[in-house]
């Protein structure tokens, strides 16, 4: 009975630690690196995300330097150990050359806002 209690005891200590809190643990990189797109395309990206925490992970809001991009994510709470995804959205319309959007997304998990961006090179037709 020692043997067997104190082998508990031994796996509760060794046992991986849970993060407090909300967690984002996005599947690969927060960047994403579109083609070339011609002016005028709408282009999406989809970021896929566990909540790898020990408490619901809540999206409160996000911020786009421009209109032209838009976060779309789900407003009801991702569970631990839920996946989830955020769709970013630019709209090439009157944008020209290299392009470089970070969108910030603000939610429980972190004080500071947590960064997806995109990158593209729009180029006009006409050229």
């Amino acid at each position: 009975m020692k043997l067997f209690v104190f082998a508990i005891i031994i796996a509760i200590g060794t046992a991986s630690p849970t993060k407090d809190g909300a967690v984002f643990s996005f599947v690969g990189k927060p960047l994403f690196m579109f083609a070339d797109a011609k002016e005028g395309e709408q282009l999406s990206h989809v970021f896929k995300f566990t909540n790898t925490g020990n408490e619901p992970l809540i999206i409160s809001d996000y911020q786009v330097a421009c209109s032209c991009t838009k976060a779309i994510y789900s407003k009801a709470p991702i569970l631990p150990g839920q996946s989830s995804e955020i769709i970013i959205t630019f709209d090439t319309k009157g944008k020209y050359g290299y392009q470089d959007r970070v969108v910030k997304l603000y939610s429980n998990a972190n004080k500071n806002p947590v960064k997806l961006r995109i990158k593209v090179f729009v180029y006009s037709e006409h050229n």
